[in-house]
């Protein structure tokens, strides 16, 4: 196998903080330095922390097509890698550049653009500034779960569990071409409850990633804890799980594949 990170395997057990497990308990989030809980919906620092550990060396190219609040690009940026932002929503673009311009950054590049992540426009500008990077972190909204804008290219309005894959394929098809051969992408994504069952919204995104002829490499499943939208219900949330039929959501899954082609 080729070096795609940084680790000195000669010291292999100094490098406790990387999980090598697939069940992830983190029980708190990191909060340092610029890294914000503000945005509804994004993901914890040390999913990148540990995804960028393992598959990623410095100065490598890391892309983020559902940018957000930009966690991702302050957590490679934290690792002196370089980074890619995509995000649709302009104030939001704004605010993490805002950010960004505040801070001392000596050993990396980041480089943001507002758009649809599953437009040819927004790879081509891509291309204009990188020919290809060398991993991806996907975060797709939940299908509906959170509505986080209007916009109709936007993951969290699709009409449909269809309508969602059938956008969210574009999205892959139209980044992973920028991604290096045999260099790794990770999803992070849920499942979610509707209609009295569970929508396996997980298995049925990872199943678009085995039939583009992506090397699955791992399952993990991460904890979460309480979320915003269920802030200060658990007791609630626990009733009603008891009187019905059902467990509450505590997992979210990251699965790890690897480009072949």
């Amino acid at each position: 196998m080729a070096k795609y990170n940084d680790i000195n395997m000669k010291l292999w057990h100094n490098y406790s903080d990387i999980s090598t497990d697939s069940l992830w308990i983190i029980d708190k989030r990191d909060n340092s330095g610029i890294h914000s809980g503000h945005y509804h919906g994004n993901f914890i620092p040390q999913i990148p922390h540990q995804l960028f550990s393992r598959y990623t060396k410095k100065g490598d190219w890391i892309l983020d097509p559902f940018m957000g609040s930009g966690t991702s690009l302050i957590e490679a940026i934290n690792m002196e890698r370089n980074s890619i932002g995509i995000e649709l929503q302009k104030d939001v673009v704004q605010e993490v550049t805002n950010r960004l311009n505040n801070i001392e950054i000596n050993n990396s590049k980041y480089l943001i653009f507002e758009g649809d992540s599953g437009s040819i426009d927004i790879t081509q500008q891509i291309q204009n500034n990188i020919n290809k990077v060398q991993f991806i972190i996907y975060h797709p909204p939940y299908w509906d779960i959170i509505k986080f804008s209007d916009n109709k290219q936007d993951l969290s309005n699709a009409v449909s569990l269809q309508d969602f894959l059938s956008k969210f394929s574009k999205v892959i098809d139209n980044t992973s071409k920028l991604l290096e051969k045999n260099r790794y992408c990770a999803l992070v994504i849920g499942d979610k409850y509707a209609n009295s069952q569970i929508v396996p919204l997980g298995f049925y995104c990872m199943n678009l990633f085995m039939e583009k002829n992506f090397l699955m490499k791992a399952i993990i499943v991460k904890n979460f804890d309480e979320t915003k939208g269920k802030s200060g219900t658990k007791a609630i949330w626990r009733y009603r799980a008891l009187a019905s039929d059902f467990y509450i959501f505590k997992h979210e899954y990251i699965f790890v594949f690897k480009k072949l082609s």
